[in-house]
């Protein structure tokens, strides 16, 4: 399969994460399936921006990766029905949501909300874009994310419990979609820990999208 691999030309307003979007990670992580999308916010400046280095943050002694298919939005909107979401989405790439964990099990014990561990600034990594196209089949994307050229996360968009359209609409339920906000649609099976000299690598299909040093 073939795709053009176009730039980002829009700064993103906001960025959308959701979590437990596939059966097996919230198993992996001992979570409950949710009942409907698991939505959490990163504010503006965790995108990690083009050819910026990415730097193991100094609060955390477990930094994980989670590889996840990210889409753009391309048309503002409020209350989308989910049979109209796929005019509101026009490009795919694939996106790395770097965690904290133990911060993130830190703060989960005590009951406190997680942003630390999640939405730090550059903790949102985003490839290259492809354009979606005519006749796309969105619940057919192959994406996968290698660490020092080992295979460590590997899934297909029909896997995930919430599809690209169920998660437009959900969001637009409560928060106003505008141009250019990205939405992380969950990451699967497979999430780990890096350290610094470790090379990261995803791809959609065949493509590499997105490359990455931890430093």
């Amino acid at each position: 399969m073939e795709y053009a691999a176009v730039k980002i030309l829009i700064e993103p307003m906001k960025i959308f994460c959701i979590g437990r979007n596939y059966s097996e990670h919230a198993k992996e992580l001992g979570n409950d399936l949710p009942e409907e999308p698991v939505v959490f916010i990163k504010p503006k400046n965790a995108l990690l921006l083009p050819k910026a280095p990415f730097f193991y943050p100094e609060f955390t002694n477990e930094l994980h990766y989670e590889v996840e298919l990210v889409i753009r939005i391309c048309k503002n909107g409020k209350y989308i029905q989910e049979r109209h979401a796929p005019k509101y989405y026009n490009a795919i790439t694939v996106g790395i949501d770097f965690t904290a964990r133990d911060l993130q099990r830190d703060l989960q014990s005590k009951g406190l909300p997680w942003e630390k561990a999640k939405g730090w600034d550059s903790s949102a990594a985003i490839g290259k874009f492809i354009d979606i196209k005519p006749g796309m089949n969105m619940d057919d994307i192959n994406f996968c994310l290698y660490n020092n050229k080992q295979l460590v996360q590997k899934a297909n968009s029909s896997q995930m419990l919430f599809s690209f359209n169920q998660i437009v609409s959900h969001i637009s339920q409560y928060f106003s979609l505008n141009i250019g906000d990205l939405i992380f649609t969950g990451t699967p099976k497979g999430v780990g820990e890096c350290v610094v000299g470790d090379e990261l690598e995803a791809f959609i299909e065949d493509d590499s999208l997105l490359e990455l040093a931890v430093k």
